[in-house]
């Protein structure tokens, strides 16, 4: 192979690479201004306040540092001309006020080692191909987590069924709920109150996509939200009263934080907790 041959040869090599490489992040992170139900927040100090609030502040402190990024990630897609206009029903928060009431003695513990998480992990952000991340999480897994298609009827490729088998040793991961009948057909405004349940449809991680009730067909997410069910993995039974079983807490897409909370005490780092989650994603620093 002579050297002009193997010259072209590099050359063509080196322009691929380029071609194929991700994207960057191109935003720019100067003081951004955290709009919080019109309370004007820093980002940390709303990060801190998100954190205390969706985690608990007892487990390893490499799953609340996975929390401090999914947590800045999922925010970052609210970011609008430095400016992060964010309701607190987006991502719970809570102020200083309530972390104290709520850790009481052990206030000055916790707030430390969540504020050390959140900057110990600062400007990093979840991405895929260049781009940030829906960074959707949930407390509980019913043992497999849930796609954004099957959910949210988002095509995200990051977003897909991981196993998480290893929630169902969480307690209250299976909590059973008692309606009368009554109460059942008033949440469901079903009259006259005679019940019939057929055609029940699961999706791959076995959450309810929809069923009949009488011949009316409801999604599984209306279901959870009428009768204010844990998640959508549930079974009814029709006893004396309306029994309905549930698996799991939350959605089901993206990081199970009771889930983050295992793998960190089995050792793995806030990275790889991550990575075990949205798949084919990189943590990228904003400068």
């Amino acid at each position: 192979m002579n050297n002009k041959l193997l010259i072209f040869i590099i050359i063509i090599l080196i322009i691929i690479s380029i071609s194929i490489k991700p994207k960057e992040v191109l935003i720019e992170h100067k003081d951004i201004e955290v709009l919080l139900d019109n309370n004007k927040l820093s980002f940390n100090e709303y990060l801190i306040g998100v954190v205390g609030c969706e985690m608990p502040a007892s487990f390893h402190y490499e799953a609340l540092k996975a929390q401090a990024v999914a947590s800045r990630t999922f925010a970052y897609n609210y970011l609008k001309d430095n400016v992060i206009n964010i309701s607190s029903s987006a991502q719970c928060y809570s102020d200083n006020t309530t972390i104290k009431d709520k850790w009481q003695n052990n206030y000055d513990k916790y707030y430390s080692t969540i504020k050390n998480a959140v900057e110990e992990t600062n400007n990093q952000v979840i991405t895929y191909q260049g781009n940030i991340i829906k960074s959707y999480y949930f407390a509980i897994s019913n043992g497999k987590t849930s796609s954004a298609l099957s959910v949210f009827n988002e095509d995200l490729p990051y977003l897909t069924n991981v196993d998480s088998t290893f929630d169902e040793s969480v307690n209250k991961y299976k909590v059973t709920t008692t309606f009368t009948y009554d109460n059942f057909c008033s949440l469901l405004n079903i009259n006259p109150c005679i019940i019939n349940i057929s055609n029940i449809k699961r999706d791959d991680s076995n959450r309810i996509t929809s069923l009949l009730i009488n011949d009316k067909e409801y999604d599984g997410i209306t279901i959870r939200k009428l009768l204010g069910l844990r998640s959508t993995d549930f079974d009814i039974k029709l006893l004396d009263n309306i029994e309905i079983t549930t698996k799991g807490y939350g959605h089901g897409v993206g990081m199970s934080q009771y889930g983050a909370n295992y793998l960190a005490n089995n050792n793995y780092t806030y990275e790889e907790i991550i990575k075990y989650y949205y798949k084919d994603v990189e943590i990228t620093s904003i400068n």
